[in-house]
C-alpha cells in the first residue's frame, strides 16, 4: 500500500488534519471517509490521528493513497503485449498497441484490453484507473493510475499546462494554413451510435495542428488537443476537410493504406501528483505509420 507524506509548514501550523487533507493534498470527502474507516489510514508522527486533530509545524502527516477493494467486475486476463514505459508505486505509463481498448466493451467483447493485459501481468485484482483514454485504433502513450486518489489528481490536471498530450497523425491532403487552431464544438451525430460531429450545441472543443512534412497525398501532422472530447482530433481534422488516413468513421476506409486511423499518442508531459516532478515520455512512431512516411 502506497503512502503520501506531508511535512507541516510554519504557515500551516494550527490547521486540522482534515484541512490539510482537503486543501493541500486534495483528498475528496469520500476518500477522507475511507481513510477514517481504515486502521492507521491517517497517522501523525507515526501515531494514529483523527481528522479533527490540530497539526503543528514540523509534524509529519502520513496517509494511505491506495484502493482497498478490487474492482467489482474483474477483467479477464489476456496474454497481450503491452510495453510498460514507466512505473512507480502510484502510476504507470504504457505504450498501447493498435486494436486494444482500455476496458471490455459490450460492442466489441472479444477485443484485447489494457485492463486484461495488466491483469495477466499483475493479477486480476490489479487496481486500474485510465487517465487519458485512447481509442481502439490509436496507438501510443497512456497513463494508468494505481489508486482512485492518484486518478483524481491526474484527471484534474488534464487539459492544463500540467498534463500535455502531443500526437502524431497522417491526414489526407494538406491543411491550409499549415498550422492553426480548430475551435469547433463537438456533439453526438444523431445518425450514429458512435460517431461525433461538429455542431453548434456541442461541447467546447479546441485542437492545435501543425504540418510537419508532406508525403505524396498524405501530410504528417503534430496535433495538440486542448480539450478531451470523444474522437476530438479525428472529428476536427475531418471538419477541416482532411480526415486522418484510414479513418473509416470520419473519412474513407482503405485497408491497403492502413488498417486504422493514423493517430499516435507520441508524447506526454505531466507533473507527478505526489513528487511534483515533471515527467516526459515519447513513444516511437509505429510501423504502420512509418511505412506510410517512407513509401510516399
Amino acid at each position: 500500500m502506497e503512502h503520501i507524506f506531508h511535512t507541516v509548514t510554519s504557515e500551516e501550523d494550527g490547521a486540522t488534519v482534515r484541512h490539510i487533507l482537503k486543501a493541500v493534498l486534495h483528498f475528496s470527502s469520500h476518500a477522507i471517509s475511507r481513510l477514517v474507516r481504515t486502521e492507521n489510514g491517517i497517522t501523525v508522527n507515526g501515531a494514529h490521528a483523527r481528522t479533527v486533530d490540530v497539526l503543528h509545524s514540523g509534524d509529519i502527516l502520513c496517509v494511505e493513497s491506495g484502493d482497498h477493494r478490487p474492482p467489482k467486475i474483474l477483467p479477464t486476463p489476456g496474454d497481450w503485449p503491452l510495453p510498460i514505459v514507466y512505473e512507480d508505486g502510484h502510476l504507470l505509463v504504457v505504450n498501447k498497441p493498435a486494436g486494444m481498448t482500455a476496458h471490455t466493451s459490450n460492442f466489441i467483447p472479444d477485443t484485447p484490453t489494457v485492463a486484461g493485459a495488466l491483469a495477466f501481468q499483475r493479477g486480476p485484482e490489479f487496481i486500474f484507473h485510465v487517465v487519458n483514454r485512447l481509442d481502439k485504433g490509436t496507438t501510443g502513450l497512456m497513463v494508468v493510475a494505481k489508486s482512485g486518489y492518484i486518478h483524481d489528481r491526474l484527471r484534474r490536471m488534464l487539459h492544463t499546462d500540467h498534463f500535455i498530450r502531443e500526437y502524431r497523425a497522417l491526414c489526407i491532403g494538406r491543411p491550409e494554413p499549415t498550422q492553426g487552431i480548430v475551435n469547433a464544438p463537438i456533439g453526438r451525430d444523431e445518425s450514429s451510435t458512435v460517431a461525433r460531429m461538429v455542431r453548434p450545441d456541442g461541447q467546447e472543443a479546441m485542437s492545435h495542428y501543425e504540418v510537419l512534412s508532406q508525403h505524396g497525398d498524405l501530410t504528417f501532422l503534430k496535433l495538440l488537443p486542448q480539450t478531451g472530447r470523444t474522437h476530438q482530433l479525428r472529428v476536427h481534422m475531418a471538419y477541416l476537410g482532411h480526415p486522418l488516413a484510414g479513418d473509416w468513421l470520419y473519412g474513407t476506409e482503405d485497408l491497403d493504406l492502413i488498417g486504422r486511423p493514423a493517430l499516435h499518442s507520441y508524447a506526454l508531459t505531466f507533473v507527478h501528483p505526489v513528487t511534483g516532478e515533471t515527467l516526459h515520455f515519447t513513444a516511437p512512431i509505429p510501423e504502420d505509420m512509418q511505412r506510410l512516411l517512407q513509401d510516399c
